[in-house]
């Protein structure tokens, strides 16, 4: 089983959640939500294979949701809600559909049920193989952000320590991932965050996935892309703690 690197903050005893970072950053995405998050919850989070402190994956978005279930069982951890950003949110879907038990409540920011051509996917782990991550750092803070916003070093910090085999391997995952008929099997109640201005995964990807998923609620964050509890942190705390104080 790949070993997640992972970090756990907050009081003992509280409700845990548990928290999914997107391609090319580490569990350090989550740091704008942290101080609100863990006043009232113990928060797990971890990096993805590859990524920050994780070691490699080879597989599918299904063997990642495997390698967190292993990880909540390493640490006695039953019944669990879960947030994701992007791929991070992908593992969260499939944890939900595969493990219903375990997910109370469910966040999915920025994130979708099919990623697009699954060529594109190939073609990006092929560059990135190639040539390493640092060559295709500028094109993908330009995808993660809107011009407008200043705030990219932490970005470019944590892209900094993802393996570029580990990278690879993440987008051959996103290649091969499609839950859109499966949607109905998600039973926890879920709240979906977009960017206005994401170009990676536009609003009608948020929109098929609160259309499909039973009872789902879907925020829009102007002024934001596709990180956008990093570039808009104040609504998208806001939206999640609502979320998740209205739910068990």
């Amino acid at each position: 089983m790949t070993r997640l690197h992972h970090r756990l903050d907050g009081p003992d005893g509280a409700p845990v959640l548990v928290l999914g970072p997107s391609l090319g950053t580490t569990m350090d995405l989550w740091e704008p939500q942290l101080a609100a998050l863990t006043a009232g919850r113990r928060v797990l989070r971890y990096d993805l294979p590859g990524h920050g402190g994780s070691g490699l994956l080879h597989g599918t978005v299904g063997d990642i949701a495997a390698a967190v279930t292993g990880l909540l069982d390493t640490l006695g951890l039953d019944k669990v809600a879960y947030g994701g950003v992007s791929l991070g949110g992908a593992v969260g879907t499939t944890l939900a559909i595969e493990h219903p038990d375990r997910i109370t409540s469910l966040v999915l920011c920025c994130t979708s049920a099919r990623f697009g051509d699954p060529a594109a996917w190939h073609d990006r782990a092929a560059k990135v193989r190639a040539g390493g991550l640092e060559p295709l750092a500028d094109t993908f803070l330009g995808r993660w952000f809107t011009p407008a916003y200043a705030g990219t070093g932490s970005a470019r910090t944590m892209l900094a320590r993802v393996d570029a085999e580990g990278y690879a391997a993440c987008c051959e995952a996103l290649a091969a991932f499609d839950v859109r008929d499966r949607l109905g099997d998600v039973r926890a109640p879920t709240l979906i965050v977009a960017g206005a201005e994401d170009v990676a995964t536009p609003l009608d990807h948020a929109e098929t996935l609160a259309e499909g998923i039973p009872g789902a609620k879907l925020v829009v964050v102007p002024g934001a892309a596709h990180l956008a509890n990093l570039e808009r942190p104040e609504p998208v705390t806001y939206a999640m703690l609502r979320h998740l104080e209205g739910t068990p």
